[in-house]
């Protein structure tokens, strides 16, 4: 395969995972890295460097937008961002350690689990006794809906500022944004509204991304032949995808996901145990 037909089967397959990830609200960088090794036998570390580069692009373009309309609460995610920034650059020091089998299957661990939060589906947000420490922060909020702003209050900070160390960890480690996590940190543990949970998720998953980029441009994991097509593939399906998202069905479209990464979860960790995984 030439350099210029790989680089293009990697756009076309960067453009579909955008696609799918942004009807999912997964992100595309959860079926970057395991397309790449298991389809074309990209190194996994090399296949995770490309994926953090277009978590951060497609962040980039997408935050700035719910920021305007109003969704992302920037304040809990700003405070959250030290959570998982921390927990990133601790992820990305740990990837030259971890042997390859063992990341194969802790990705593949966090495959099913992004599988599982697909399928899950989202009630809204009942009244809930504010945190004191979301008052003194003044993380409460609000968010634009149909009949009107809609407050809300935040609650369980300490925890959720917990869960977000541990989904910067995994973001770091793996080269994803974690976004699925930190989407049920918000959603089920501190109470935010799931819209908001999603738009803030967005914010700050580029942030993350963004610490432990470095990190792996040190380590060589970056490759601007690779990361490249990946970063303009990704970005362009989201795109594509959030336009479309309004018209289209996305239960079938998430039980579609949810199958598709399931048996990339079971193939990887498959690999890792078997040492087929590089």
């Amino acid at each position: 395969m030439t350099v210029s037909v790989f680089s293009g089967v990697v756009f076309l397959i960067s453009a579909l995972a955008g696609f799918l990830g942004a009807l999912t609200g997964l992100g595309g960088g959860v079926v970057v890295t395991p397309v790449l090794t298991l389809m074309l036998g990209v190194n996994i570390h090399y296949a995770m460097g490309a994926s953090l580069v277009s978590v951060i692009a497609t962040s980039s373009g997408a935050a700035a937008a719910y920021v305007k309309e109003g969704f992302s609460n920037v304040r809990a995610g700003m405070l959250l961002e030290i959570a998982t920034t921390a927990g990133a650059v601790v992820g990305a020091h740990l990837v030259s350690v971890v042997p390859v089998p063992a990341l194969a299957i802790v990705f593949a661990a966090v495959l099913l689990y992004s599988a599982w939060h697909s399928l899950t589906e989202h009630a809204a947000n009942g009244d809930h006794p504010a945190d004191p420490l979301a008052e003194r922060l003044h993380l409460n909020g609000s968010y634009p809906d149909p009949t009107g702003a809609r407050s809300y209050t935040v609650t369980h900070v300490k925890a959720g500022f917990g869960l977000m160390t541990i989904a910067g960890l995994l973001s770091g480690l793996l080269g994803i944004g974690s976004g699925a996590m930190k989407v049920v940190a918000m959603d089920q543990v501190m109470k935010i509204p799931f819209k908001v949970s999603t738009t803030t998720s967005n914010f700050m998953i580029g942030v993350t991304a963004a610490a432990s980029a470095g990190i792996y441009l040190r380590h060589g994991y970056i490759t601007p032949g690779l990361a490249m097509p990946v970063m303009l593939g990704v970005l362009g399906g989201s795109l594509v995808g959030a336009r479309q998202l309004s018209g289209a069905n996305v239960r079938v479209l998430r039980r579609l996901f949810a199958v598709v990464i399931a048996v990339m979860a079971i193939e990887m960790a498959y690999s890792g145990l078997t040492g087929g995984m590089r």
